[in-house]
């Protein structure tokens, strides 16, 4: 569905993206009977929000529809152009390049970046074909910048100053209004997840939050609402394997009498989101190896994340499904078949 080249430009924007984003992908291909001809999602911090093909499928994110119908109808929209524009681009390119048969991949990533603190926006559109880089748009001159064999066709993308004008206004302005609704609704299960751990009875308890994005965070231990600094072990920030992040902070509780227990809490802040979490110091709460709890799950847990990809690789078994739901598909351009 996405084939996305390392070492190439298209690559790198997947890799440098380090403050919240919102990224579309487009995949227009011809000669490739398995896959549908035309494929668009958009993502932000690994969830997808938006997904259209070719075939009429269409997925949106429920919530944002239900409390804004119009978006499902832009939405179709979006995905009806996108495709009938696409289409005609791939048409011209094997006409330009006489390409009359054989499997060809036209593929698009753009989106936009926004620092919460700051306030910065910034955004990209790139172009790869046959699994090179091909063209990139500059936002700051309102230019394209050619690659390779796509300098032969500089033509074809430069004329249209209002088209270009429009990219500029999509990228700067519409990109981001969408990126923060999608924030606003997400937060609770985009941002972290913040649990009590302990492994033995006298072991300390440990406070730990994961799959939060940005790596900008605050995490302490409270008594009586002051933060505690004895009796406390910060753990470092480590990365998660979907491009998040976890962190713990152990509290020694072998002094703490249990009728104490209620005058204890963790406080966990994330940069950008005003609420904080709080979670008390309960031992109903707190997840264990040696005996159940209220919030344990026991095998019967399917999370969101490992349950959409199963259902990916259903749908396309020959699909390589990484954590962050973009589809790679390893295709071998002489052919029409799938490696």
């Amino acid at each position: 569905m996405f084939l996305v080249v390392p070492g190439t430009a298209l690559w790198t924007v997947l890799m440098r993206v380090l403050i919240h984003f919102l990224v579309y992908f487009i995949t227009t291909s011809s000669g490739l009977r398995t896959l549908p001809e035309y494929v668009t999602a958009a993502q932000t911090h690994g969830v997808v929000v938006f997904y259209c093909d070719s075939n009429v499928t269409l997925f949106a994110t429920k919530k944002v529809i239900e409390d804004h119908p119009d978006h499902l109808k832009r939405y179709k929209q979006e995905c009806k152009r996108s495709h009938k524009g696409s289409k005609v681009q791939l048409e011209r390119l094997n006409l330009f390049f006489n390409q009359t048969g054989g499997v060809h991949v036209l593929q698009n990533i753009y989106g936009c970046q926004w620092d919460n603190e700051t306030g910065q926006v910034d955004g990209y559109d790139q172009y790869g074909y046959d699994g090179e880089d091909f063209v990139s748009f500059d936002l700051k001159t309102e230019t394209w910048k050619y690659s390779g064999k796509a300098v032969d066709i500089k033509y074809m993308w430069d004329r249209g100053r209002g088209y270009l004008t429009s990219i500029n206004v999509f990228l700067t302005v519409i990109c981001p209004e969408r990126l923060k609704l999608y924030l606003d609704y997400g937060k609770t299960s985009l941002l972290r997840t913040v649990s009590l751990l302990q492994k033995t009875p006298s072991s300390p308890v440990s406070c730990h939050a994961t799959g939060f994005y940005p790596n900008r965070v605050d995490m302490f231990w409270r008594k009586d609402g002051e933060e505690l600094h004895e009796d406390v072990d910060h753990g470092e920030i480590l990365p998660n394997n979907d491009g998040t992040f976890q962190m713990s902070v152990d509290l020694n509780i072998s002094s703490v009498k249990p009728e104490d227990w209620s005058r204890y809490d963790c406080v966990f802040q994330l940069s950008g989101v005003k609420e904080d979490v709080v979670t008390k110091l309960d031992k109903a709460f707190i997840r264990t190896n040696w005996g159940k709890s209220a919030n344990r799950c026991d095998g019967d847990c399917v999370s969101t994340k490992a349950g959409l990809k199963f259902q990916l690789q259903t749908l396309y078994p020959r699909a390589c499904v990484v954590s962050s739901y973009v589809v790679i598909w390893m295709l071998t351009l002489d052919s029409d078949t799938e490696q």
